[in-house]
């Protein structure tokens, strides 16, 4: 099995910072990517970012230049710092750890942490 603990998120003024930690364990061999989604009330799940094991990043369209992704792999953590916050990013922002098992890629997912975004 895979565990994701995430840590972070909060109450932030619009124009703030915060940062996002999510730390994974047990069967995490062969992790292709990690990374973070959110979802909002009434919306679908949507990517945030996501790093591969060789640092490479891709991030969505609306954080661009302001949510910048790192991973640790000898900590197996990765990390999601978010400046100049927007209401938008209001959200329940989940971990995600893209893993091959027996040559099939699966998904493993955190609890969620949710940030606020709100003056």
């Amino acid at each position: 099995q895979v565990q994701l603990e995430e840590s972070g998120g909060g109450l932030v003024q619009p124009g703030g910072s915060l940062r996002l930690s999510c730390t994974a364990s047990g069967r995490i061999f062969g992790t292709i990517t990690m990374g973070w989604y959110r979802q909002a009330p009434g919306k679908q799940r949507e990517l945030v970012a996501t790093i591969t094991s060789g640092g490479s990043p891709n991030y969505a369209d609306s954080v661009k230049s302001r949510f910048t992704i790192s991973r640790d792999n000898a900590q197996n953590t990765v990390a999601l710092q978010m400046n100049s916050l927007k209401p938008e990013d209001t959200a329940v922002y989940y971990c995600n750890a893209r893993i091959m098992v027996l040559g099939v890629p699966n998904n493993y997912w955190g609890q969620g942490t949710r940030v606020t975004v709100s003056s």
